[in-house]
């Protein structure tokens, strides 16, 4: 299943920010955290310009959002279930690109 980001998220009914009428307020969240990993945030955050509030919460709303549209539920009929279904059980044969890809040294090796 793919997941868009860049369209249609505001206007899901399923939106993050309006998951009830006490998203409008603001609360505080405290966090215990060693001082490298403060420090890692703080230098990540400078980088981009943002506050490590600002750069925190901006993270954290980001993996949520990754995390509940990777458990998002999806309907399909009866047919298209089953034409769903034989494609996942039967994948077609590695083509030549496929092939060329895996036998390529990744980057972060080079």
């Amino acid at each position: 299943m793919a997941k868009d980001r860049s369209e249609g998220f505001g206007n899901s009914s399923v939106d993050v920010a309006e998951r009830s009428a006490v998203a409008d307020t603001k609360g505080s969240i405290n966090l215990r955290i060693e001082a490298n990993t403060r420090q890692l945030i703080d230098d990540a955050a400078a980088i981009l310009g943002k506050t490590r509030t600002e750069f925190m919460i901006e993270t954290a709303r980001r993996q949520a959002i990754d995390v509940l549209l990777d458990q998002r539920l999806f309907v399909l009929d009866a047919r298209r279930y089953d034409a769903f279904m034989h494609a996942l059980d039967n994948p077609p044969a590695p083509g030549p690109k496929l092939r060329s890809l895996l036998r390529r040294a990744p980057a972060w090796r080079k």
